[in-house]
């Protein structure tokens, strides 16, 4: 079998995603904010001027063609490794390999890291001394935070660059060269690929030009069985021309939708901007964010619970109800599950997007905590504040003087300390003026009136 018909057949096995991998940075699609001319990335590449580097971004953006092409267009030898199957010994051998191509070829190597962020700390430092001394050019690949997986000693060696989902006519130009593409991409097979059904795919794919290829790959497939079966019981039916529709598309892309990692960057981005949108009093993009996360398949429970964390720290008591709502809809989604339960949820954010906010106690609660953490020792309990159930207590003063609010005019106990005697009075909770809190106000101001009142009569 000759070397041609060999490699005919391997390139007939490889996926598609794969196959249409773009041979040069003229053909490479998205990431114009670091390969347009002037930018750093560009001019490097351009200049040969290789460096250790990062590569961040979701799924399907480029992340391994560009450093392919990077050490191509540089003219240096491309060794991969992947963080999920290597260890220590596979860095090892790789950073062997490239000291040999250096000796044998005087070539510098590019050694790409794929998930760099699944190796732990002694694994991501086996390559600081090595990427030091030159011996290789470092580029990682990661779809998670770097400043939270990577360590900051690997970190401060490579310069990172943030890549983009692919916007809609990036998808479009991927999937148009696919389908013209005759030696490696679906040319020859006579494709037709619906207006709508391209509108769909480029709207499911959601930036990811890999998870676009593939399903066009496997709605291909689908259509071409769907049109052997009509040739079949119709023998005028011009059998060379495919035609992918709307229906088609939607079978392949109908698992997942949405791009969403359960437990990565993105979903941390999301579950931050619902939070945004509640505390900025934004009904409709609290309900877009929601439902995102909800087709993207993040647990309702996860959601009814931060929800619950929301109602405190954003309308905290502007807005009691608002509480006792969202743990409704946490109790109203375990006992209904998905999708009715869903609905409760929704409701509850809608409502805390809509009522008055304030984070009073939140801060409060903060500044409690940070001024207790700053005293060197835990502050005696006042003795008129402590319990004195036995008459040995009662001989050491405890609850000595203590004055009884229910027995007070207005059931308060006016200029009565409830500090520490070493801490003096303090004010931690500042209502503000929204929602109950400004009654809240109210009732406070009046009732410090009271204190200043029975403090300077006692001066007096």
């Amino acid at each position: 079998m000759t070397d041609d018909l060999l490699n005919q057949q391997y390139q007939d096995f490889r996926p598609l995603a794969d196959r249409m991998r773009p041979r040069c940075l003229e053909d490479f699609s998205g990431q114009r904010h670091l390969l347009t001319s002037g930018k750093p990335l560009k001019e490097a590449i351009t200049h040969d001027r290789l460096h250790s580097m990062l590569f961040w971004g979701p799924p399907g953006t480029g992340k391994t063609t560009l450093a392919q092409l990077i050490a191509h267009n540089c003219g240096a030898e491309f060794i991969t490794l992947s963080a999920v199957l290597s260890g220590v010994k596979d860095i090892r051998s790789a950073v062997a390999q490239a000291k040999q191509i250096r000796v044998e070829k005087n070539l510098a190597t590019v050694l790409f890291v794929d998930e760099v962020h699944r190796f732990n700390k002694s694994q991501q430092d086996a390559f600081l001394p090595h990427i030091e001394d030159g011996t290789i050019f470092f580029i990682g690949a990661t779809t998670e935070n770097p400043s939270f997986e990577l360590n900051n000693a690997l970190l401060s060696r490579v310069r990172t660059y943030v890549l983009q989902p692919l916007d809609t006519e990036d998808i479009r130009k991927v999937i148009c060269r696919a389908l013209s593409d005759k030696e490696i991409g679906l040319g020859a097979q006579n494709i037709t690929l619906a207006d709508d059904a391209m509108e769909l795919l480029i709207q499911s794919a959601d930036g990811d030009a890999r998870r676009a290829l593939n399903w066009l790959e496997l709605a291909c497939d689908l259509a071409t069985i769907a049109e052997a079966d009509s040739a079949k019981n119709d023998v005028t039916e011009d059998a060379s021309s495919i035609i992918i529709d709307e229906t088609i598309i939607a079978n392949v892309a109908q698992e997942s939708m949405r791009r969403f990692d359960k437990g990565g960057d993105i979903f941390y981005e999301q579950i931050s901007a619902l939070h945004k949108s509640v505390r900025g009093g934004h009904p409709d993009a609290s309900l877009y964010w929601l439902c995102s996360m909800l087709e993207g398949g993040c647990d309702p429970l996860y959601i009814a619970r931060r929800v619950v964390r929301m109602a405190s720290e954003e309308i905290g008591n502007a807005d009691p109800r608002a509480l006792t709502l969202a743990l409704n809809a946490w109790d109203t989604y375990e006992r209904l599950g998905s999708p009715e339960g869903e609905l409760a949820i929704a409701q509850a954010v809608v409502y805390l997007a809509s009522a008055p906010k304030s984070n009073a106690v939140y801060m409060a609660y903060k500044s409690a905590r940070k001024a207790i953490k700053a005293s060197n020792s835990m502050a005696d309990v006042p003795l008129h504040l402590r319990n004195a159930p036995t008459k040995f207590m009662k001989q050491l003063d405890y609850g000595k003087d203590y004055r009884y609010a229910h027995n007070e005019d207005n059931a308060y106990a006016a200029g009565e300390s409830y500090f520490p005697d070493s801490l003096g009075e303090q004010q931690y909770y500042f209502p503000v003026e929204r929602g109950l809190e400004i009654k809240i106000k109210q009732k406070l101001d009046w009732l410090r009136n009271l204190d200043a009142k029975k403090r300077n009569k006692g001066k007096g």
